[in-house]
């Protein structure tokens, strides 16, 4: 019994003490450098095989990793027919406002003559107009003279 409490307290006051900082030079010292290439070669290996086998997947058998996958050649396809048509309208659009291009000349020429014509009109019965009608009026203009005052010297 005094042994297994002598046993105890040494294990108490050792673990109690301060353990030291590890010393991590002098284990970098001992490593056997052949193991460490070793390791990175084994590692370079492995990424080397499962890349290959993911491109594989990829390339091959895509339907397993990305079921959609199969679906982007259709919409693809939609998009472009989509790109197409709209490209059709846009061409569509353009041969449509060269044929009216000659239209709304025709048009802008018929309004002037028009406009031309009732300017005429006014300006036929502006003349004939008598000062009792209720046609048009004519302004005045009415000139006043102002005289000012001059301020008398005083004396």
């Amino acid at each position: 019994m005094e042994k297994l409490v002598f046993l105890l307290l040494l294990v108490i006051a050792v673990s109690a003490r301060k353990s030291p900082e590890w010393d991590y030079r002098s284990e970098a010292k001992k490593v056997n450098m052949r193991g460490c290439a070793n390791l990175t070669n084994v590692l370079d290996n492995w990424k080397f095989a499962i890349m290959t086998q993911i491109k594989d997947l990829l390339l091959y058998d895509h339907q397993t990793v990305l079921p959609d996958y199969g679906r982007i050649h259709t919409l693809s396809e939609a998009l472009d027919d989509l790109y197409k048509e709209f490209n059709a309208l846009k061409e569509r659009l353009i041969e449509l406002t060269n044929k009216f291009e000659g239209v709304e000349l025709f048009v802008d020429e018929l309004k002037a003559v028009r406009h031309a014509a009732r300017i005429g009109e006014r300006r036929v019965q502006s003349t004939h107009e008598k000062p009792g009608n209720d046609g048009p009026q004519r302004r005045r203009v009415v000139v006043r003279k102002v005289k000012k005052q001059v301020a008398k010297p005083s004396t």
